[in-house]
C-alpha cells in the first residue's frame, strides 16, 4: 500500500525544530516528549523522525535501525519517567492509533506513553 506523509503535520515541524517541545529523550532517530494536551497525569509522546504514517507504514518501510531506535526511544522514556511496572505498582499504558478507524488525528506514526493513574481495563465503543 502507497502512503502518503504530509510533511506539513505537526510531528514532522516538531522534528525540523519549528515548533518547541518539552523533550524527554531524544536519539538518532527518534523523540519523546511531554504531551501539551496530557490525557494522564504522565502522558509522552514518542515519534520517529522519518516520514511515517502508521505503524504499518513504519515496519513496511523503516530500516532495522529505525525500527531498534524507534522501540528503545518508548522503553527509554518510560525509564526517564521510573514508570517501569514493579512492586509499587506504577506501570504505563501504550496506545497507538492508525488511520481514521483508529481516530488518528495526527498523520505521522506516535505512541502515546500513558501513566499516574489507573485507566481501567481497556477503551470500549
Amino acid at each position: 500500500m502507497g502512503y502518503t506523509y504530509d510533511p506539513q503535520n505537526i510531528f514532522a515541524k516538531i522534528v525540523r525544530g519549528e515548533i518547541p517541545n518539552d523533550s524527554v529523550l531524544e536519539t538518532d532517530h527518534s523523540l519523546a516528549f511531554n504531551d501539551v494536551h496530557p490525557q494522564a497525569p504522565v502522558h509522552m509522546l514518542v515519534i520517529p523522525k522519518g516520514p511515517y504514517v502508521n505503524w504499518d507504514h513504519f515496519v513496511a518501510e523503516a530500516t532495522p535501525e529505525e525500527v531498534l531506535d524507534f522501540t528503545r526511544a518508548i522503553h527509554g522514556a518510560v525509564e526517564a519517567k521510573g514508570l517501569e511496572p514493579g512492586a509499587d505498582g506504577q506501570g504505563y499504558r501504550l496506545i497507538m492509533n492508525a488511520g481514521t478507524a483508529g481516530v488518528q488525528e495526527v498523520p505521522h506514526l506516535h505512541v502515546h506513553i500513558l501513566s499516574g493513574k489507573v485507566m481501567g481495563r481497556m477503551v470500549c465503543a
